[in-house]
């Protein structure tokens, strides 16, 4: 039950970002963080998620990077543009409590249609290193439940953390072919 009222106070919470959001005259990418120059081993991980899974929309990981302490940012992701993007306050809220946001878009007029799961991201030991944001298409006709998306998403955040050694190692080189 306790589980069931973090989800409800997460899901209550992304809807009033949303709505605030959406009140708000769009504005340029704010960024707070700068990528190393080598491809890190994040950035490896979810290129190779993307080339496997042709079911998502993109994938985004997002965290406090080493060295920066009380800074959230989008460290790796599949739109390379957005590398250093702010994290936004439900993200941060994913990052320090754990919670798991289930955004089925319901009832928005997305082009292309969207699932949208805010997840903890965690490493080989179980520790959360960030957020993972994993975004499925949801095409008009599709029949996939919502339980469904969430079951994918956490299949796919649970893959992931058999990848990574620690939040360090995010950040690190990914290793040569």
């Amino acid at each position: 039950m306790k589980l069931l009222r973090k989800i409800t106070l997460a899901a209550a919470l992304g809807v009033l970002a949303a709505t605030a959001a959406l009140a708000a005259e769009p504005a340029a990418i704010q960024k707070n963080w700068t990528a190393p120059m080598h491809k890190m081993l994040a950035q490896a991980l979810v290129d190779d998620v993307m080339a496997s899974h042709p079911e998502l929309l993109s994938l985004t990981l997002q965290g406090e990077p080493p060295g920066h302490k009380g800074v959230y940012t989008m460290f790796a992701g599949s739109f390379p543009d957005r590398i250093g993007k702010v994290s936004s306050a439900v993200d941060v809220l994913v990052i320090t409590k754990g919670y798991t946001i289930l955004d089925p878009r319901w009832n928005q007029d997305d082009n292309p249609r969207k699932s949208t799961y805010l997840t903890p991201l965690r490493d080989k030991a179980g520790q959360n290193v960030g957020l993972a944001v994993v975004v499925f298409k949801n095409p008009a006709g599709t029949n996939k439940s919502e339980k469904e998306f969430f079951l994918a998403a956490s299949e796919i955040r649970d893959k992931l953390a058999q990848r990574i050694p620690s939040h360090a190692a995010l950040f690190g080189p990914a290793a040569q072919p």
